[in-house]
């Protein structure tokens, strides 16, 4: 009989459970919303913004002998509140940090999470403020007309699908409103940009750019940003648009639809989302002597509001179940 170590007699010296020395990393996508809005810095006390507005001049008809009439434009204030208060905060104990043999790595963690966490929470405010339910939002079920052109409709592709037809619609409704034709953008979601992807016409117009071999080798993302343009449109994808829309527009409907934004990103005063951080994300660390644990808080103040109607275009698509079989 055998009486070396073996692993019939000596199992309580073998790791029955072996852990790597790293620890599993989140896959996080693309932030960038924040390119795209009109951000104020002139806060030095208070809640409320105000930017004052003035009207356009009108034109009358001269009548001899009659005296010229002198009118005043029309005025208006446009306000903007810091509604929005949000915070990520994480502590560790001190036997967790003497125990653990991960327990720097948690630790270092926490700070760049908590200003991930906010950031999402930015982007998902902005992508949201022109929505229904928002202050200055769009209104439900309707075409949200300026100057006779549509703001918001529903994809009138099969299904809901966003149709090559809804990106000249757009732009057609960006010019009657006197929007700039300068960096036209649509920001799609991953179902709307997949189902336009598999559309034949949509390909066979892609045909003679230069970078469809690309786009049939790779996909048609890259990063969070398209390759190509539809109707002068530079399309990006994002994760974080506002969805669950059910409505009636113009006689068609969406079930728990996405809102799919156009635009016009010509940087100055035509931006279509306005606001600023009342207070940028602040980190604080402290050693709570009665709980025995380190804790970090990072925090944030912001407010966002849609400050061109005119410059923001919801072109509601169907949801993922109805685009996509798999």
């Amino acid at each position: 009989m055998a009486s070396g170590f073996s692993t019939l007699t000596n199992r309580d010296l073998i790791r029955s459970q072996l852990y790597s020395r790293q620890l599993k990393e989140l896959i996080l996508d693309d932030l960038f919303a924040m390119q795209f809005v009109r951000t104020l810095t002139e806060f030095p006390d208070g809640t409320t913004f105000n930017i004052p507005s003035l009207g356009q001049a009108m034109t009358q008809t001269f009548t001899e002998g009659q005296a010229i009439r002198y009118e005043k434009l029309d005025t208006g204030n446009f306000t903007f509140s810091f509604d929005t208060y949000k915070y990520s905060a994480h502590s560790i104990s001190a036997k967790f940090k003497r125990d653990s043999f991960w327990s720097g790595i948690v630790e270092s963690a926490f700070l760049p999470r908590e200003h991930r966490a906010l950031m999402e929470a930015v982007e998902a405010d902005v992508l949201n403020k022109a929505q229904p339910g928002q202050t200055n939002g769009q209104v439900a079920n309707d075409l949200n007309l300026i100057n006779n052109g549509a703001h918001r409709w529903i994809g009138s592709g099969t299904n809901q699908a966003l149709a090559i037809d809804d990106f000249h619609k757009a732009r057609l409704s960006l010019t009657k409103a006197l929007m700039p034709m300068s960096r036209l953008v649509c920001i799609l979601d991953p179902s709307t940009a997949y189902s336009l992807a598999t559309q034949t016409n949509a390909i066979s117009l892609l045909t003679p750019m230069p970078s469809y071999e690309m786009i049939i080798r790779e996909g048609m993302q890259s990063g969070f940003k398209f390759v190509y343009s539809f109707a002068g449109f530079d399309c990006y994808v994002s994760n974080y648009l506002p969805s669950g829309f059910s409505e009636t527009i113009n006689s068609k409907t969406v079930s728990s639809g996405v809102a799919n934004l156009f635009f016009s990103a010509a940087p100055g005063d035509t931006l279509p989302i306005i606001g600023g951080f009342r207070q940028m994300p602040q980190v604080y660390s402290e050693f709570n002597k009665d709980l025995q644990q380190d804790e970090y808080l990072t925090i944030s103040e912001w407010g966002w509001k849609l400050y061109r109607p005119e410059n923001m275009i919801t072109i509601l698509t169907g949801a993922l179940s109805s685009v996509v079989s798999w």
